[in-house]
């Protein structure tokens, strides 16, 4: 094995998870997290559509507020218990809430309604958070984004976007009406509206200058407004007293060394790009002087990355490809998603918590959030927290040392994840997440993701193999996983090749050794795709030896959803392989699934019958099958997620049942011994109850270990928890 190695940041980010608790710095845990459809009026549909999109807290730090455009409303959360957040209610508007921020004892909601792109329109709305009523509304002539309040709470400035039309001259700018700049006076959070300022931004960016896309405003407490024009690359700073243009600057071009640009269902940090625009979209001031914005690119850029700039434009930092390789590294790199925004920073946040200025870098394509300490000069990063789907608005809140992230993605018509706001608290301690990171070989993390299945590496406890299924069918790999170590190290990653290329056409869902340091897989099938249900000899470089089809018997029957993990069972010529379905195929009766045997020597296929739990939603199946000792233990769990979940179980069938019979005729039936409810576990780091529990091994001595299939950040918060259930054993 070739020598692997930390990055730095990486290193940074590990030791806020491995420091001794007697030395322990302040980290960020996750403590609680809240699905945003629990504040849905009763008399709307369960699965109406929500999302928490950009979040504020009320001066006090008990209520938290976000927007929720689908809804037309702005929710409320009571985190007085912050660990137990309640629904507090929503408010409804005749437009889409596009942001949301407090002021005293009001909050300030920015609303679109525009007719048509061409004819935008919105309004700036004063709620009274007591009594949720909306005190009064001031006509923005135009499409509202982001609102700011001054730092003493005498005017707000409201960017006034006037979005373009993606689907015209494919999205080219310029689009009329151009976008602008609203600053309005406060009084006791109440809006003046007759104190509206429109603030001109034509003429001042190279890109479209006649056409500025304004994104985000921030206000430093000499109340200078920092704005983003977005799609132009450029930024404003003005005077948010008389309205005056202070200067402004190009957001300019960064060069990255090392990024995945290609969709090819493979992590490979081998690209260099020169020259891409920054295009920001958040914009927080780090002080009066310097201000932080998140590069997330929407048109023609997008560098992956943050950058700080003095206020005159001058560059003091630029992340580069730092922040998208610490991501990869804990396996949150969106490969599916990648090749023009890569991770795609986006939201930011900025507070000082104790002595520490911190900052916090949302990634909407990663779904995770970077905590940085400002040095002054190159930022720290802290720690990488788990978020919700797409975070795209945070709020700090120094006093009770808590965060908030807004997470937007709502997949309630697709049976996933719901929105959810996550809250976090800063405590002495140690960093729950993440749970597994890779090492870096050549510069660069191995990187991981959409793991389904493990095995234990023979007399090494602690030292295990996992596979990663067609998330990444370009590059499919062995990875070793050094689980000694707190938290776990991927140390390598072996690819799986066919005729010296990584090999086409797998879903690797299994993984056993063959007792002569080559490996079993099973691979599982999808007509839809091209692939199928097949076992997979590899020896120890990777290279296929043998790859062995289903039988007619089986393949007769097929259905979409094949093998799901392997094992064996004894050695020699009397190894044989076990098998676990996902589901049942069409000859097997329901509420039963196969369990099924092959022997590499005599090439008998056999099988057996498990009997499923019932569900009254989703569908029940197997994920995993290994053997230890005198039992066969396999995962069984619904594909329900979040508070709907509600069978995420480890089984075990003594191998005295196992006694296959041949395939065609009636198939025995195994008793099956419940060993632990696993929804305790997937519970613990304060998320929602993820759905694809997919790996399960039990190594040299007598640990059971889990590991969770993130399905490449596709659709999923990218989360891959791992962790021990203790001595088997004992069980």
């Amino acid at each position: 094995m070739k020598t692997i190695s930390l990055t730095a940041t990486l290193a940074a980010v590990l030791a806020a998870s491995t420091v001794a608790p007697a030395a322990a710095e302040p980290v960020f845990n996750r403590i609680a997290s809240f699905a945003v459809a629990g504040n849905l009026p009763a008399e709307v549909d369960r699965k109406s559509v929500t999302s928490a999109e950009i979040i504020t807290a009320t001066p006090d730090g008990l209520t938290l507020i976000y927007s929720d455009s689908p809804l037309k409303a702005i929710g409320f959360i009571d985190i007085t218990d912050a660990k137990a957040p309640k629904a507090g209610g929503i408010v409804s508007f005749e437009g889409e809430p596009t942001s949301v921020t407090a002021v005293g004892a009001k909050a300030l909601v920015a609303v679109n309604t525009r007719e048509s792109f061409v004819k935008p329109s919105g309004f700036l709305a004063t709620v009274d958070v007591a009594t949720k009523q909306i005190d009064a509304k001031c006509d923005l002539g135009g499409q509202p984004d982001s609102v700011a309040v001054s730092k003493d709470g005498t005017f707000a400035a409201v960017a006034i976007e006037n979005e373009r039309d993606e689907d015209v001259n494919d999205g080219q700018i310029p689009q009329m009406p151009a976008g602008d700049l609203v600053i309005v006076s406060l009084k006791d959070g109440a809006v003046d509206c007759g104190t509206i300022k429109d603030v001109t931004l034509t003429g001042l960016s190279d890109v479209a200058g006649d056409d500025p896309e304004p994104e985000f405003v921030a206000i430093n407490a000499l109340g200078e407004i920092a704005l983003t024009l977005q799609e132009n690359n450029h930024i404003v700073i003005i005077d948010g007293k008389t309205g005056a243009i202070k200067t402004h600057f190009s957001a300019g071009t960064a060069d990255l060394k090392q990024v995945d640009s290609k969709k090819d269902g493979a992590l490979s940090f081998s690209d260099d790009l020169a020259g891409v625009k920054r295009e920001p979209d958040a914009v927080k001031w780090l002080d009066d002087d310097r201000l932080v914005v998140a590069n997330e690119g929407d048109y023609e850029g997008g560098s992956r990355s943050f950058t700080i700039f003095d206020k005159t434009g001058k560059l003091a930092y630029e992340a580069g490809s730092s922040f998208e390789h610490a991501v990869a590294a804990i396996g949150h790199y969106p490969e599916k998603r990648s090749s023009a925004k890569g991770v795609e920073p986006e939201g930011l946040e900025a507070a000082t918590f104790g002595q520490d200025k911190l900052f916090f870098v949302l990634a909407e394509r990663a779904s995770v959030v970077g905590v940085y300490k400002d040095t002054g000069a190159e930022p720290e990063l802290l720690q990488l927290l788990p978020s919700g789907i797409s975070p795209e608005g945070g709020v700090a809140i120094p006093g009770r040392n808590l965060l908030a992230t807004a997470n937007e993605v709502d997949l309630v018509e697709d049976g996933g994840a719901r929105s959810h706001v996550m809250i976090y608290e800063r405590a002495e301690g140690t960093a729950a997440y993440p749970q597994l990171v890779s090492a870096e070989k050549d510069g660069i993390p191995l990187g991981f993701g959409a793991l389904s299945g493990l095995s234990a590496v023979k007399d090494k406890p602690g030292i295990l193999q996992a596979v990663s299924d067609s998330v990444y069918a370009g590059q499919p790999r062995i990875f070793t996983i050094d689980a000694t170590q707190t938290p776990a190290v991927v140390t390598d990653a072996l690819t799986v090749k066919r005729d010296g290329a990584p090999a086409q056409k797998l879903d690797i869902e299994g993984i056993t050794g063959d007792g002569e340091g080559g490996y079993w897989l099973a691979s599982e099938g999808d007509a839809a795709k091209l692939y199928a249900n097949a076992l997979i000899h590899v020896n120890a470089k990777g290279a296929i030896k043998k790859e062995i089809a289903l039988p007619e018997e089986l393949r007769a029957h097929e259905a979409r959803w094949g093998f799901e993990g392997v094992t064996t069972i004894g050695e020699g010529d009397g190894l044989t392989l076990w098998m676990a379905m996902q589901r049942g195929w069409k000859d097997d009766e329901k509420g039963f699934v196969k369990l099924v045997s092959y022997n590499p020597s005599s090439e008998e296929w056999g099988a057996v019958r498990y009997p499923l739990e019932k569900t009254e939603e989703g569908w029940v199946g197997l994920s995993e099958i290994t053997v230890h000792g005198d039992y066969a233990y396999v995962i069984e769990r619904d594909n329900l997620i979040g508070d709907a979940a509600k069978l995420k179980k480890l089984y075990r069938v003594a191998l005295a049942d196992l006694k296959p019979a041949k395939l065609g005729g009636e198939l025995p039936v195994v008793k099956k011994e419940e060993v632990r409810d696993l929804i305790p576990d997937l519970k613990k780091l304060g998320g929602y109850v993820v759905d694809k529990v997919e790996g399960f091994t039990i190594d040299a001595a007598g640990n059971g270990y889990v590991v969770t299939d993130n399905d490449g950040v596709d659709d999923s918060s990218g989360e891959t928890l791992f962790f021990s259930i203790g001595n088997m054993d004992a069980m």
